[in-house]
């Protein structure tokens, strides 16, 4: 009995695990490889200590946990590679959890913005931006209970922010090759 027990749990164990292809996994299987800058920037990159926040200011510091990005390089001798990859992070993203909130530009050239949640109740936003001749980044942006505002209120504190570039350093390697 305890045997077919073990056998019922572990079946439903395995059964419900999730198999299917998801951003956060493309993330995972990418940041080790040489086509790919990855860089982690959690909230301490804004640094607040030297400006007054508003308070719609600091509701969205609050909302913010972190922010995950992957750039890819476009290489001129492996185009093919850049169009497999832009594809299938263009296919991660059509899955029904990702909302489509705006989008500039068309063909090879351009960005969205996606999002995760209900309208201000947000937990992740995701920017992708490409053209083929550089390549193309996908910027994730994780926290709690975000909203539209929050993230504009976010790009207003970054410029006023002294920011801590030390984060950012890979990525600027990046743009300089």
């Amino acid at each position: 009995m305890k045997k077919l027990f073990v056998i019922v749990v572990s079946s439903i164990l395995l059964w419900s695990c999730e198999t299917k292809p998801t951003l956060q996994k493309y993330f995972v299987k990418n940041t080790e490889s040489s086509n790919f800058v990855s860089v982690d920037l959690a909230p301490s990159i804004i640094n607040t200590e030297k400006v007054t926040l508003t308070t719609a200011e600091k509701e969205a510091l609050q909302s913010f946990e972190k922010m995950n990005i992957l750039a890819f390089k476009t290489d001129s001798n492996d185009v093919a590679n850049y169009d497999k990859e832009i594809k299938e992070v263009k296919s991660l993203l059509k899955d029904e959890t990702y909302q489509q909130l705006m989008k500039v530009g068309s063909g090879n050239d351009g960005a969205a913005v996606y999002f995760v949640g209900e309208d201000e109740h947000i937990d992740e936003f995701v920017l992708l931006a490409s053209k083929k001749e550089n390549g193309f980044a996908v910027v994730r942006v994780l926290g709690n209970d975000m909203n539209p505002t929050h993230i504009l209120n976010m790009l207003s504190l970054l410029k006023k922010s002294d920011m801590n570039l030390e984060q950012l350093k890979p990525l600027q390697e990046l743009m300089k090759k």
